[in-house]
């Protein structure tokens, strides 16, 4: 969304209007504040500001390790798809992604904007 892609730009504008919330986790802001171009820190923090924020607890730790063990080396599963996954599945929300091969975790429901 933040790299502008059309589709998934309306797909979350479209959430946005139904009055839908999205979430993210510190992962999630890890990632993007790790690849930030000059420039993109007012849009990328309005865009985190946007959203509500799913802690990473105990729960989310304890199924994340879970989904490693099962997962690592099977599907290259790496510590910060574990713990996305499981705080998406933990917190009973849909996980949207473009890349779902780095969860093939069958407890986890997908959002098919």
């Amino acid at each position: 969304m933040l790299r502008g892609r059309t589709t998934v730009v309306t797909a979350a504008r479209a959430l946005e209007q139904r009055g839908v919330p999205t979430y993210c986790t510190a992962i999630a802001l890890a990632e993007i504040y790790a690849g930030l171009r000059a420039g993109e820190e007012p849009l990328t923090a309005a865009f985190f500001e946007a959203r509500g924020e799913v802690v990473l607890d105990g729960v989310v730790g304890r199924r994340a390790g879970a989904y490693l063990a099962r997962y690592a080396r099977s599907h290259a599963v790496e510590l910060g798809d574990a713990l996305v996954a499981a705080a998406a599945a933990s917190s009973g929300l849909r996980l949207w992604t473009l890349n779902r091969k780095h969860y093939p975790m069958p407890d986890l429901r997908f959002y098919d904007g």
